[in-house]
């Protein structure tokens, strides 16, 4: 095992008697679990005129302004306001402006306005094309699968369709657990399941019938390695050393997810994001009657980032830092 076995997963067990506590444990919050900011932006009469002021600001003084306005824009249901919210908060993102916590709230602020950066499994550029060095070539998904995803699947039913479960993961939905969808209602637990964050605590059977819902997989062990290593033999997505500042892993103090590809330096050339840390991968591979994972998450140490990390779990297992991702091909 190559994680830290003084930081064990935020995991209860299933069989737990409060089920919203079961599944994402009681994973901390820092004060921006409820909310965007400290308080929601005043709206006026006139708010695009609003934003252009807030936009004029030094980008010091506009995380803050822009995070409570987008609160307070996502509430007045106007889609012209809420699009030039999210391209000015991609802005600020993708110029690296803010520092963990900043970009952790306005990952949430993107969310609450429509994030444009998302995409379904039906999309071409939902996938990114990753040639391993054995001569695999895998359509992998960019970003783990999201909660907004996750959700729209089981509202429509889709975990319904007997044919998308193996059969241990079929009697293993037909004992009667709640399902992810039914933990993810909790209010409780907002600050895990906004629309643009990893889907937090789905079990091994879930994310199997959600991949095999849309024609795909869970990555495999080696493939998971193949796609962070490259050809280059990377450590990590960006290459060596771990250093600060460049994966969502305990050692940046989120305690909790961010949203997908906010950690601009965890993605490969691929354009494939968050494989060191935000979110824990489950992986196809079996050890006994467990399921093998990538341990990499804002709840675990960097130790637990590199490419090789591999650990195990029960396959009913939810846990608040444990998601997946789809893979096609190879």
């Amino acid at each position: 095992m190559t994680h830290d076995p003084t930081a064990p997963r935020p995991t209860l067990p299933s069989s737990a008697s409060t089920p919203a506590q079961a599944a994402f444990d009681a994973a901390p919050t820092n004060g921006l679990a409820h909310g965007v900011g400290a308080a929601s932006w005043v709206i006026g009469p006139d708010p695009h005129a609003q934003l252009e002021h807030l936009l004029g600001l030094p980008a010091g003084r506009r995380i803050e302004a822009l995070v409570q306005f987008a609160d307070g824009a996502a509430a007045i249901g106007d889609a012209a306001l809420k699009a030039k919210v999210a391209t000015a908060v991609l802005e600020l993102i993708e110029g690296w402006a803010g520092n963990p916590k900043q970009r952790l709230q306005l990952g949430v602020a993107l969310s609450r306005v429509g994030d444009p950066r998302l995409r379904l499994p039906t999309e071409a550029d939902y996938w990114a094309t990753v040639t391993t060095d054995e001569g695999a070539v895998l359509q992998v998904g960019r970003f783990l699968v999201t909660n907004a995803e996750l959700r729209a699947w089981f509202d429509a039913g889709g975990d319904k369709d007997d044919a998308c479960w193996s059969a241990e993961g079929l009697a293993w939905r037909d004992s009667g657990p709640p399902s992810w969808a039914a933990l993810a209602a909790d209010p409780a637990v907002r600050h895990l399941v906004e629309d643009n964050q990893p889907a937090a605590g789905p079990t091994w059977w879930e994310a199997e019938a959600y991949a095999k819902a849309h024609n795909a997989r869970l990555l495999s062990v080696d493939e998971y390695r193949a796609v962070v290593r490259g050809l280059e033999k990377r450590p990590y997505p960006w290459g060596s050393p771990f250093g600060d500042g460049n994966a969502n892993t305990r050692e940046e103090a989120l305690g909790q997810p961010c949203a997908v590809g906010i950690y601009l330096a965890d993605r490969t050339p691929e354009g494939v994001c968050d494989l060191a840390g935000n979110m824990g991968h489950w992986l196809a591979d079996d050890s006994g009657d467990r399921k093998m994972l990538h341990p990499g998450s804002w709840a675990r140490p960097s130790m637990a980032a590199w490419a090789k990390a591999v650990d195990m779990a029960d396959p009913d297992t939810r846990s608040a830092d444990m998601s997946f991702r789809l893979v096609r091909g190879g």
